[in-house]
């Protein structure tokens, strides 16, 4: 059953992928070229609504799974819905939001962003170089831009979280904790408090880290308790999970340490 619901997703979103783009053959006749809308980070760019363009704030994104679902962020707000495909046209049907407090230029931008997902009806997908744009039958229409997932190796990992696998607590304040894998086989980093380096080995969805060597500098108790923890995790096999700028590490105990790409 699982091997054909992936048939039919994968089938489904062929038609678009391949409404998207062409190229001329050696022969002279059309060749269709298709071109991927699933699985990428899409950073929406901008809003054009009512022929007025707006920049979009930092932090929107829209990215559809290889099964329809979709996810993203309107600006303030994560979003989710089930994205449905005909030909070149894309549905996005109602939306699922968050509901934080937002300053007013997000809240406005966002609220304009919703409805052009949800209140427009299907989408006109066309997508080129790397950009995407999804224009309603009004002419309002969304630009977006294909975002690069983060390199394991050689990105800062700036450590944000620290918890299991249902619950993530962030670190204590004035927490200073990264780390970088080495194209060489090592990581280096600070765990909050002290700074840490030591071997790394990648290998099938594991890191093998350590065993650490740190420096010894003492710092206030809920600094060196976050340290604890994380050369736990540091000084062992950890599971990694990458998503797009993001990056889990969960080690055999199920501590699971949360980090972004750090800009």
């Amino acid at each position: 059953m699982d091997k054909q619901r992936t048939t039919l997703g994968v089938l489904t979103l062929l038609p678009l992928a391949a409404a998207c783009g062409g190229t001329q053959a050696d022969n002279g006749s059309a060749r269709t070229e298709t071109v991927p809308l699933t699985g990428v980070h899409w950073r929406v760019d901008s809003l054009t609504a009512d022929g007025r363009t707006t920049r979009a704030p930092s932090g929107a994104y829209l990215r559809i799974g290889n099964d329809g679902r979709v996810d993203g962020n309107l600006g303030c707000n994560g979003f989710g819905s089930k994205a449905t495909f005909t030909g070149d046209r894309v549905d996005f049907g109602g939306l699922r939001t968050t509901a934080m407090a937002c300053a007013k230029a997000p809240a406005d931008f966002e609220r304009s962003l919703s409805r052009a997902f949800a209140d427009k009806g299907p989408l006109t997908a066309k997508a080129t170089g790397g950009r995407l744009t999804l224009t309603a039958d009004d002419g309002d229409r969304i630009a977006l831009t294909r975002e690069k997932d983060a390199p394991l190796r050689g990105t800062r990992w700036k450590v944000t979280a620290l918890g299991d696998g249902k619950v993530s607590q962030p670190l204590p304040k004035g927490a200073d904790a990264y780390f970088v894998l080495r194209e060489d086989g090592t990581f280096e980093g600070r765990l909050g408090c002290n700074h840490a380096s030591g071997r790394a080995a990648v290998d099938d969805g594991h890191i093998t880290l350590g065993p650490a060597r740190t420096t010894r500098m003492m710092c206030q108790d809920s600094l060196m308790r976050a340290e604890k923890t994380l050369l736990g995790a540091f000084d062992g096999k950890v599971a990694y999970a990458l998503d797009h700028r993001g990056i889990a590490l969960t080690s055999k105990n199920g501590t699971v340490v949360r980090a972004v790409a750090d800009e």
